[in-house]
């Protein structure tokens, strides 16, 4: 098909699993060919950085209910196969994003392939998606870059030859610079989000600069500790805690059901560790399965999907 989209034969359940990887700006186009030169029981996906666009622009397209997007979060600022790593995505939040057109039978057996990696697949709202990214991924790249133009410019006014940076400025600016055809393509994706991003950011630092212009040093130090509770929150919220508890759905064999729920859980931040269908004979209804982590995060999911107007039985998981 083209050589930014690898196939891996018999990937899930006797399927073709074709992964496109490439600049955002050319994905359309990749994921068209790689549909149309498919066959019927072949899976897409692409590991793209931002989905509205994408998605935006295959809605309607011959074959798109065979078509999940997807973002892994992992990998380094290193460039190409001498950055490959054997564990890349082991433990990696993995987001996919269903639509309403989307066959529940692909996410199920895409989101199984994705955990076989030993990434954790999430469902996630394309929108929410891009918004998320432009503060926790794009965002810090800005940063990054924005700092180290700072940096050399406040201290070539100080001295001709820069000083040895400290490690919190090459840890803060790590991302600088990092691949610029990938990522000047990713921020024009999602420029607006982005640029939003950065105005709420100028806010904080604002505020942050009254705090610390105002030389109480213990609003200070309380102001320094609650980033590290806050950081250490968002941290800790990634882990998977707990035994896995099961999610056992009634549901009506209807494109989109699928989406519906995994998007709504996702939407909660209730992970779906694994899953499985089971069609009824008569292939007008059946029964989903979800496996989620944890009593309380497996309670929350139950409540998620009865508001949804579905049949929740909660039970523990199989051994």
């Amino acid at each position: 098909i083209d050589h930014s989209c690898g196939s891996v034969e018999e990937a899930v359940d006797g399927a073709e699993l074709i992964f496109c990887a490439a600049p955002v700006s050319v994905l359309p186009e990749l994921v068209r060919a790689a549909l149309a030169g498919s066959g019927p029981d072949a899976l897409v996906t692409d590991v793209g950085s931002t989905k509205r666009d994408l998605l935006g622009s295959l809605a309607g397209e011959p074959g798109v209910e065979r078509f999940i997007g997807g973002h892994p979060l992992a990998g380094t600022e290193a460039a190409g196969v001498t950055g490959a790593r054997a564990d890349l995505f082991e433990g990696a939040r993995w987001y996919l994003t269903p639509t309403e057109s989307s066959s529940g039978v692909v996410y199920d057996r895409l989101q199984r392939a994705i955990a076989e990696l030993g990434a954790r697949p999430q469902a996630i709202d394309a929108e929410v998606h891009d918004r998320l990214m432009a503060t926790v991924s794009h965002l810090p790249h800005v940063l990054a870059n924005v700092l180290v133009a700072e940096a050399a410019e406040a201290l070539s006014k100080e001295s001709e030859r820069l000083p040895a940076v400290g490690p919190s400025f090459r840890d803060t600016t790590r991302v600088a610079g990092a691949n610029p055809a990938i990522w000047g393509d990713i921020l024009a994706a999602n420029s607006g989000s982005v640029a939003d991003g950065i105005d709420r950011l100028v806010e904080r630092l604002n505020a942050a600069a009254v705090v610390l212009r105002g030389g109480d040093r213990g609003q200070i130090a309380e102001w320094h500790a609650d980033a590290a509770e806050t950081r250490r929150g968002l941290l800790e919220s990634e882990l998977v805690g707990g035994p896995l508890r099961e999610l056992q759905i009634a549901v009506e064999n209807r494109p989109g059901t699928v989406a519906e729920i995994a998007l709504a859980l996702g939407s909660v931040g209730v992970n779906i560790e694994d899953m499985a269908l089971a069609p009824a004979a008569d292939m007008q209804t059946g029964s989903i399965s979800l496996w989620v982590a944890g009593d309380d995060e497996a309670e929350r999911g139950a409540q998620v999907v009865r508001e949804l107007g579905y049949t929740v039985t909660l039970s523990e998981a199989a051994e």
